[in-house]
């Protein structure tokens, strides 16, 4: 049977990926400087941003935050498609569950944040710990589709 190439979907998926980490690794330095406002009444002066207010972080944290769940959801999808149409079925690495998982912990990560308040005190250590484990995951996911790719290139 005669498939057209999915290069182009690994395309896609390449600058996804690379997008979803700097937009992870951009909520990390926003999530820090929400910490340190809250907690000592003081913004850093890290790229001269001191005039920031702390409604200013919490709108580019969530702006980044949807960008990485719709990165990540794009990916998904993106994996599920290529992958059937290259090999006719799912299933050929732990890639596929690596990526589950990943999808799962952003997700929930998401959702947590969405709880965060002074009446549900659990969300915020929730929101932290998986966003500290799905380094772990993004680090998996990363590792297993380099070896995914390499079944793709020519």
């Amino acid at each position: 049977m005669h498939l057209p190439s999915f290069i182009w979907l690994w395309k896609i998926a390449a600058w996804s990926m690379g997008l979803s980490i700097l937009a992870y690794l951009l909520l990390a330095v926003t999530g820090f400087w929400m910490w340190r406002v809250r907690n000592y009444q003081d913004v850093p002066d890290f790229l001269l941003l001191n005039w920031a207010t702390p409604r200013l972080w919490r709108s580019l944290h969530y702006t980044m935050g949807i960008s990485m769940v719709s990165l990540v959801l794009l990916l998904l999808a993106i994996g599920i498609v290529g992958t059937f149409g290259h090999f006719g079925s799912l299933g050929h690495s732990s890639h596929l569950w690596a990526g589950l998982i990943v999808v799962g912990l952003v997700l929930i990560s998401a959702f947590s944040a969405t709880q965060i308040s002074h009446r549900r005190p659990w969300a915020r250590p929730l929101h932290i710990s998986l966003n500290i484990v799905l380094f772990f995951g993004f680090t998996w996911v990363s590792l297993t589709g380099w070896s995914v790719v390499q079944k793709y290139l020519p």
